[in-house]
């Protein structure tokens, strides 16, 4: 008994030290950098030299994965949701990620700011308005006759669901996962090595450092999908505001300067370049919204507020398991639903990382609250504000909904266009645009660096600039391609692996909290 006893300090003893020797070595590349750059580069060069068969192959693979295997998404996604509550609410709640006597390095404030701004920024401005507005014309898989009270409120309801605890549940797995695995156990900040309590001994050998280039790869094209939002934003109000020409020509001149500024952001750290632009981001976004709420009708944004967030914890299941039952239903699918679930997963692992990086300190209850609950209920007030005052609008006679039809991109601008003081507006929306566009890309610049260095958590400037670059050009490349289009394929694509992926993650962490020492006081 006494030596059971002083097994399980002589645990606990070195689970608070929290060793991480990896970070106290410097940063190494090695075979998963080489094997990402040679896989990107193929891509790269068949996408310079036949575009058509490249977008051809795209197309008909992801049509393919719509029609068999499209349910895993949402499958898996709500399973992330349910581990997410279990942890949270359990007495694995009260594990720190660290040692026992680590405390979180940012404040909450900035933590948060982090989390909202640097991982979906972008799709608050591209997405606040553009999908309500899109579900109140053509309501989700007909459920409401169109441009009706009851339309209103599945357009919210299925925003809400795209943007709201399935995506974050993504995130907080893989975030949880890796951030366990790295700050308490002291291990790489890599993906394949928090797999080892399902996979063993094959995370040490090419298998691992394949699951690491698939991570790398999913996180390329998950971000290139936000930066083509990004510069088609903000191509749309230089046009609005200034008169300027819009075309892809302007797009890619746009994504050449933001790659510029978030690499030099990427090279000046966390704690600094993120860390700042974030709270900035968050400050802004918090005085428009208010700005719109004030405005802008006010009380019909509280009212279908409530009676969505109603409607969507009502038919909660239903919805997260709803797949399609026509042609028509597969095609709205796999432009929204299929499409937005996708995205996560190939997020997922970049994501995680980040809020691994972030999150040193924080017990698993503080993470589960400040990444799926306060970001979700952010975004559903997002959403119902620009969301919802363009749908009054809209039943007021506006033509916000043409318009959005027209150009997804036109759909923000087009509600502050019914507001006052139109040009201050669209200048503050094209600012969080480049805002949120930094923050992102440069999150995705310092995982990418970092997951390509063996785990370390501080990889070479050399290394920053090269994959800052090579998002810039794989963002034009798509572009080129096939427009917005290519970007979202590519995106879906990636995303298929990680359906198998994020499930055996949360297999593993539950293996590996169920081992803590913590666990049994």
């Amino acid at each position: 008994m006494v030596e059971k006893t002083l097994a399980k300090k002589s645990s606990l003893g070195a689970t608070q030290r929290g060793p991480a020797p990896q970070n106290d070595q410097k940063a190494r590349i090695g075979a998963v950098f080489w094997a990402s750059l040679i896989v990107l580069a193929a891509f790269l060069l068949w996408a310079s030299i036949s575009p058509s068969s490249l977008g051809e192959l795209m197309t008909s693979s992801m049509d393919w994965i719509a029609r068999s295997v499209g349910w895993s998404y949402l499958l898996v996604t709500l399973g992330c949701i349910g581990l997410m509550v279990y942890l949270g609410a359990s007495r694995f709640g009260k594990i720190r990620l660290g040692s026992n006597d680590d405390r979180p390095e940012f404040s909450t404030w900035a933590w948060l700011a982090m989390i909202l701004s640097a991982v979906m920024g972008i799709g608050l401005i591209s997405y606040g308005v553009a999908e309500p507005i899109s579900h109140f014309m053509a309501p989700p898989h007909a459920l409401e006759e169109p441009e009706t009270m009851a339309a209103a409120v599945r357009a919210l309801q299925f925003s809400f669901f795209d943007w709201g605890p399935h995506a974050w549940a993504v995130f907080g797995v893989f975030g949880l996962a890796i951030g366990y695995s790295t700050h308490r156990k002291g291990r790489p900040g890599l993906v394949s090595p928090m797999l080892r309590p399902v996979l063993g001994r094959l995370v040490d050998g090419w298998f691992g450092k394949l699951i690491d280039v698939f991570a790398i790869l999913a996180t390329l094209f998950g971000t290139t999908t936000s930066l083509g939002l990004g510069a088609a934003q903000i191509e749309e109000g230089l046009n609005r505001v200034f008169g300027l020409p819009t075309g892809i020509g302007v797009q890619v001149i746009i994504i050449a300067i933001i790659t510029v500024l978030f690499t030099l952001s990427a090279l000046s750290g966390v704690n600094r370049g993120i860390k700042y632009i974030s709270q900035v981001t968050m400050a802004l976004s918090a005085g428009l919204a208010l700005f719109v709420l004030l405005f802008g009708p006010t009380s019909f944004v509280g009212n279908i507020f409530f009676r969505s967030v109603g409607q969507y914890a009502n038919d909660f299941f239903q919805v997260s398991l709803l797949t399609p039952s026509t042609p028509d239903d597969l095609q709205w699918m796999q432009g929204w639903t299929y499409f937005m679930m996708a995205w996560w997963l190939s997020w997922g692992a970049f994501v995680g990382v980040f809020l691994a990086k972030i999150s040193k300190g924080r017990t698993i209850r503080q993470f589960v609250a400040g990444v799926l609950c306060v970001p979700s209920l952010a975004f559903f007030a997002w959403f119902s504000i620009f969301g919802g005052t363009a749908i009054k609008f809209e039943m007021e006679g506006a033509t916000i909904a043409a318009q959005t039809a027209e150009n997804l991109n036109s759909a923000f601008f087009a509600m502050l266009n019914e507001l006052p003081l139109v040009p201050l507006t669209s200048v503050i929306t094209m600012i969080l645009v480049a805002l949120f566009f930094i923050s992102g890309a440069d999150a995705n610049t310092y995982v990418l660096s970092m997951m390509s260095s063996q785990g370390h958590l501080s990889p070479t400037r050399p290394v920053l600039t090269l994959w800052g670059f090579l998002t810039g050009l794989c963002a034009v490349l798509l572009l080129l391609v096939g427009g917005l289009a290519a970007l979202q394929q590519a995106a879906m694509l990636s995303a298929l692996p990680f359906t198998i992926i994020v499930a055996l993650l949360g297999i593993s962490l539950t293996k590996e909290l169920r081992k803590d020492p913590d666990f049994d006081l």
